[in-house]
C-alpha cells in the first residue's frame, strides 16, 4: 500500500522553527512505521534525523509521537495507522524535551531526573552467602518496573508536564518504586526528598496516559500512587 509520512523537521542550523515535510512511500502494511522511516532515510531523504538501534522494543532508541500518541515506530505496524491508499501517518518527536534535530530528542533532563531517585539497590550490610535472597513473591510486587527500557514514551505523554516542566515524571517516579518495593533496598531516606518535594511525586493527577503509552506494559500510574502512599506511611510514622 501507498501511504503519506508526515514527518517533522527542524534543523537548528538552517531552521528557526518546526515544519513539516511529507513523503510518499510504498510499504506492506504488515511493516513497521520503522521500515517506512528507514525507507525515506536510505532512498528519499538522507538528511532525514532519527534514532534507532535493536528494532525489537528493547533498546527504546525510536520513541516518538505517531499520530498523536507516544510510542516507539518499531512496535507499531502500519496497518495499525493507516487503513488504505493515501492514508496519512503524522511523525513528530517526543515532547517536553529539546529538538535537537528532527525526531531526535535531548534527553539530559530526562535522565537528570531519573538519576535523582538513585536508581539502584541502596544497601551496606554484609551480604550472606554471596547473594541477597529474595522470594518470587517479593519479587512480583515490583517485577513489571524492571521492564522499563527508559524510552520516555511515558514522560512525553504526560500531561501535567506540559504545565510543569519541573515535574520528576512517571519514568523517574516507577523506577523509584521498583527499588522502594524492593525488600532488599534500603534506601528510602535517601530518595525521599526528591520524591516528597512540590516537584516530585505530587503533581501527577492520576491521568492514565503513562500507562497507556508504555511500550512494555508497566503500571507506571498504579506504581505512583504506590509512592504516595509510602511517602504519606513515613509522614504518619514522624509525626507519631
Amino acid at each position: 500500500m501507498k501511504i503519506n509520512l508526515k514527518i517533522q523537521r527542524f534543523n537548528p542550523e538552517t531552521d528557526t522553527e518546526p515544519r513539516f515535510q511529507e513523503y510518499s512511500v510504498e510499504i506492506d502494511p504488515n511493516a513497521r512505521l520503522l521500515d517506512a522511516l528507514m525507507q525515506v532515510k536510505r532512498f528519499q531523504d538522507g538528511s532525514l534525523g532519527f534514532r534507532k538501534s535493536c528494532a525489537h522494543g528493547v533498546c527504546g532508541s525510536d520513541a516518538m509521537r505517531i499520530n498523536g500518541k507516544d510510542g516507539l515506530a518499531c512496535k507499531t505496524l502500519v496497518k495499525d495507522l493507516a487503513t488504505g491508499d493515501g492514508d496519512t501517518i503524522t511523525v513528530e518527536p517526543l515532547r517536553y524535551l529539546p529538538v535537537q534535530r528532527d525526531l531526535i530528542v535531548d534527553q539530559s533532563d530526562f535522565f537528570r531526573k531519573y538519576r535523582l531517585i538513585k536508581p539502584y539497590l541502596i544497601n551496606d550490610d554484609p551480604v550472606e552467602a554471596g547473594e541477597r535472597i529474595q522470594s518470587q513473591e517479593e519479587r512480583m510486587v515490583f517485577d513489571d518496573t524492571t521492564n522499563c527500557i527508559l524510552c520516555a514514551s511515558c514522560y512525553s505523554a504526560c500531561p501535567v508536564l506540559g504545565e510543569n516542566t519541573a515535574f520528576l515524571g512517571p519514568a523517574a517516579i516507577s523506577q523509584a518504586y521498583r527499588f522502594l518495593a524492593d525488600t532488599r533496598d534500603q534506601g528510602f531516606a535517601e530518595r525521599q526528598p526528591a520524591l516528597d518535594d512540590p516537584d516530585g511525586v505530587w503533581p501527577c493527577q492520576n491521568h492514565f496516559k503513562c500507562t497507556k503509552a508504555c511500550p512494555r506494559s508497566i503500571l507506571i500510574t498504579k506504581r505512583i500512587n504506590q509512592v504516595k502512599r509510602m511517602l504519606d506511611k513515613a509522614r504518619e510514622a514522624e509525626s507519631e
